[in-house]
């Protein structure tokens, strides 16, 4: 029986694409699964590495699907050789257990951790790069202007929080730390 697996790191990204390629190569069962390919831990993975026996087929769009470093892909991968199933990467090809197939997959993972690690690196060099500037700031980016604010904050002289909230859309919460934000650049002055 040939099983298809198809994986995406976040819950925001779409499996659409990689179901549509493992039905088009003909599996018969497509386990999904939302979840970092960092962890070994999935899930939906381990149900399916259980269901998997001698003669089945696994088949993945790409290897990093299956594992993020080289030594978990070998691991995964000699286990189901092991076993008598057959794995089959639609970008490589059928993987083998001979001695060519072993190294083709030790080359491939070593690329695909490689490319990895690059990302990891070029992130953590952006961030470097960005924190060196004055205006910046980690995490999500605020919703309201710095002069959206500063009205609201001047609003609540006058009125209260749920009537600014009502009138500019900046929640009471919102408010509360940006006056508390500004008191404390006042204070640090």
């Amino acid at each position: 029986m040939k099983y298809g697996y198809a994986r995406v790191s976040t819950v925001a990204q779409e499996l659409a694409v990689q179901i549509e390629a493992l039905k088009k190569e003909g599996c018969e069962v497509v386990y999904e699964e939302k979840f970092t390919g960092t962890k070994t831990d999935r899930p939906i993975f381990t149900q399916l590495l259980e269901e998997l026996q001698e003669g089945d087929t696994l088949v993945v769009t790409k290897l990093d699907r299956l594992a993020r470093n080289t030594k978990e892909g070998i691991e995964v991968i000699e286990s189901l050789f092991a076993r008598g199933v057959k794995v089959h990467v639609l970008n490589v090809g059928l993987l083998e257990n001979t001695t060519m197939g072993e190294f083709f997959l030790t080359t491939l993972l070593a690329v695909a951790q490689m490319e990895r690690n690059l990302i990891v690196e070029r992130t953590q060099e952006g961030k470097v790069l960005a924190k060196q500037r004055d205006d910046f700031r980690e995490g999500r980016p605020r919703k309201h202007t710095k002069q959206q604010v500063q009205h609201a904050l001047k609003l609540l002289k006058s009125h209260t929080y749920k009537e600014v909230e009502a009138m500019t859309g900046i929640t009471k919460r919102t408010l509360i730390r940006r006056k508390n934000e500004e008191e404390a650049k006042k204070r640090e002055c």
